[in-house]
Formats: C-alpha cells, structure tokens, sequence
C-alpha cells in the first residue's frame, strides 16, 4: 500500500501552507489524493497544486485563539470531517537575546509555541468526537541544541516538542500527536537566512548528507506519521536532519594516524 491508498480522500488542515517548508506539506497530501485547506495571514499569488488538486486557503492569524479555533472549524465545514492537522506555521529572524525586546521574544514564542497549541486544542476536540485524527506539529532542532541569534526560537520549539509528548498521553487512544524535527531545509528564503554563512552549498556541505532536506522530504515524513503505518507512533519525534551536525572537535582533531 502506498501513500495515495492511506491518504485518498483524506481532510487536512496545514497551518503556514503557503510557502516554504508548510507548500511542501500540502503538495505531498494532494499528491497523495487528499483534500487540503491552507491558512496564512495573507493570500498568495499561487496556492499550493499537485496530482491535479489544488489547495484552498483559509485567511487566519493562527496566534489569535479564536482564528486558529475558525480554522479548524473551517476545514470541517468545507470536508465533513477532519483526519490531519499539521501545525508548521513558525520561523523568527535572526535577533540577538541580549538586545531583542521583551515584545519581540514574547511574539516569536507567541506564534512559535502557544499558537500550535491553540490549533492543537480546537483540532482535538472536534477529531475526538469524530473519529480520531493525527495531529503533527512541526518543530526544529534548533529546539533540540544551541539556538544562537534565535534563542527564543529554539526555547519555542524545544517546548513544542514536549508539548507533542503531553498531548499524546492526554488525548490518546483516539488523537495521536507527534513532531516533526526539521534540520537545514531549502527552501525560498534559504539563500537570504544563510548568506552570511557562505551560502546554501556551505552550509550543506556541514551535513553528513551532503544537502539540505527538501520540503518534500519534510512532506514524506508526514505522510508516514499521519498514516496507518504509524499507527503505534505518538508522542514522538521524527529527526530529520540529514545525520546532524558533526562534532566540532572532529575538525580540530587530527586525523588517526596523523599528528
């Protein structure tokens, strides 16, 4: 059985599916015969399109608990139902802690940590008395070590992954809740963000790998949590970073052998 068998005719809220990293999310579920609703805080010129769908979009600033709550509500009216939520609406720029402002980190965790939660909530309560459903929150390893220039980011997204675990025990058997953990991604702004590091192929050339992850590659990893094939998998986190990022002593080390 393929990805088309498990999501064919499938409802899907994807929150930040307009672009980058949440377009690719989209495009993988209606590659794979699902209906898809976008929501964003603006329209854009293209909606998201693939295997001869095209997504709808929703308007939504997800932060506000009851857009985030009309979104929910929103894919349920337009598909009767409600089988996934992903949750990938996020990101901040690059602010250093010692300067940022006490606004600005409180908006970053804002968008990065309660508004998934607010979608969270909505979502469960509505998949709880229809049937059960897959939540899948988008997180980052910048939650998972060192997050210098976004602190907060990364202090958001280290508390999204173990909201992930929490809301797994809390709504099981009918809801399961899990996290993807994205590494470096290519994506429209990846050349603009990692400019002053050399680069998209420099900082490819950190990874084990030997590239970035693609959004397609985030949209598999979705597609698989979301499917009966992870039917057992709740609560967790699946990495995907290409192998992670080399210890620094390895490049300071001499080689064995070598002095």
């Amino acid at each position: 059985m393929g990805a088309v068998d498990h999501h064919q005719g499938a409802a899907v809220l994807v929150t930040g599916g307009t672009r980058g990293i949440g377009a690719g999310i989209a495009r993988g579920f209606l590659r794979a015969g699902a209906r898809v609703l976008v929501c964003g805080r603006s329209e854009p010129a293209e909606l998201p399109s693939a295997g001869g769908r095209t997504a709808i979009f929703a308007k939504a600033d997800i932060r506000d608990p009851e857009q985030a709550a009309g979104s929910v509500q929103h894919a349920v009216d337009l598909f009767q139902r409600l089988d996934v939520v992903v949750s990938n609406a996020g990101g901040s720029p690059y602010a250093a802690a010692a300067t940022a402002s006490p606004r600005f980190h409180a908006k970053v965790i804002e968008l990065n940590l309660i508004a998934p939660l607010h979608i969270a909530q909505a979502a469960n309560a509505l998949m709880q008395d229809r049937g059960g459903g897959s939540i899948i929150l988008v997180g980052s390893v910048s939650g998972t070590r060192p997050s210098p220039g976004t602190a907060a980011y990364g202090a958001a997204k280290a508390g999204l992954h173990h909201l992930a675990t929490s809301l797994a025990v809390e709504w099981a058997p009918r809801v399961r809740v899990n996290t993807v953990v994205p590494g470096f991604v290519a994506t429209e702004s990846a050349a603009v963000h990692y400019a002053d590091a050399g680069g998209v192929a420099a900082v490819a050339a950190t990874v084990p790998l030997r590239r970035m992850a693609t959004p397609d590659d985030v949209a598999d990893a979705c597609l698989f949590l979301a499917s009966p094939r992870a039917a057992y998998v709740s609560g967790a986190s699946l990495i995907l970073h290409g192998g992670g990022e080399p210890p620094a002593f390895l490049s300071a080390a001499a080689p064995p052998g070598e002095e």
